[in-house]
């Protein structure tokens, strides 16, 4: 048997295992050559900033967690190690469908009971950043029903709660430096759902692997359905866990229907099996159904330093030193 793993410190952590919200923005920002002291006075700000436009309305619980990308971490701590699973997202071509990688230093996730705490916290932050920093991607996220997404699904069926959703989510001895840290992976899908409407239930069902009524996972699901192949274990047969904060996110003027994709994991390695899986196949070529009537527009993976971390960054030396 595998000996359990040691999450790091819950209190020291960001907010990566708040609730889900009924609304939510996903802000993605490339930095410029030279924008670097300003990203870092504005990361020391950001838990005051929250704390600033939360103090209005408290009942709205609103919270941001902040992910820096591989590039820019060389950039802003030239000095300090990467933590070890930071890297590039990595780009997954199969037989038919991509999962791209996508510009992107810094992801700011907010949540929060109303879109206006989420809108007036991100304005806030790209104004600090408007000389520096350019928005690659702003979207809004809402609670559509009972946590469905836009094909009509619960989403987020097994996630991990409680002391499960730590070990799953939060680095531990495993990479000490950067113990109650996370990492997060993102993708923007777009959803076909003219196409997706006109199967007959069943098939959407089967596509999915569970039920669409009551959200009871199908036993003899298809090896190419989404819960199968997004099903994964360890050697020793335990089901590996991360944690999904997705949303819908759409317009009906544009035609746009989606689902904004995050995963917390506490190594990059988890939910990368599962695109890998997912795009590629298992076995090769057996991708999943899903793919057919949603796109991958984007895709990113950062960093999720703890809130400790953040308040008080690593100095970075003199250069005349």
């Amino acid at each position: 048997m595998t000996a359990p793993r040691t999450p790091g410190p819950i209190v020291a952590s960001q907010a990566v295992l708040a609730p889900l919200t009924d609304a939510a923005i996903f802000l993605v920002l490339t930095v410029r050559p030279g924008g670097e002291d300003t990203v870092r006075d504005l990361l020391e700000d950001v838990s005051s900033l929250q704390r600033s436009v939360g103090f209005r309305l408290p009942a709205g619980q609103l919270s941001c967690v902040t992910g820096i990308g591989a590039e820019l971490w060389d950039r802003l701590f030239p000095h300090v190690d990467r933590p070890a699973g930071l890297h590039n997202f990595r780009t997954w071509k199969g037989t038919r469908h991509t999962a791209p990688s996508t510009p992107g230093d810094l992801l700011f996730h907010l949540r929060a009971g109303q879109m206006d705490l989420c809108f007036e916290l991100a304005a806030k932050i790209v104004e600090r950043l408007r000389e520096v920093a350019d928005v690659e991607d702003e979207t809004h996220g809402f609670k559509y029903f009972d946590e469905r997404d836009l094909l009509g699904f619960v989403d987020g069926t097994e996630n991990p709660t409680g002391h499960e959703a730590a070990r799953a989510v939060l680095i531990g001895d495993e990479d000490p430096s950067y113990a109650g840290g996370s990492y997060v992976l993102i993708q923007k899908y777009v959803h076909d759902l003219t196409a997706w409407n006109a199967l007959k239930v069943e098939d959407q069902e089967s596509a999915i692997g569970r039920s669409k009524l009551d959200n009871i996972e199908i036993r003899d699901k298809a090896s190419n359905s989404h819960v199968a192949l997004n099903t994964i274990d360890d050697p020793d047969g335990n089901e590996l866990k991360i944690l999904r904060d997705n949303m819908p996110f759409g317009s009906i003027k544009d035609g746009e229907f989606g689902t904004y994709y995050i995963a917390y994991a506490a190594t990059p390695d988890v939910p990368e099996q599962m695109l890998r899986r997912m795009f590629l196949g298992d076995p090769w070529g057996n991708y999943d159904r899903i793919l057919d009537f949603s796109t991958a527009l984007t895709g990113g993976l950062f960093f999720v330093p703890t809130a400790e971390f953040l308040d008080d960054l690593p100095t970075v030396p003199n250069s005349e030193e």
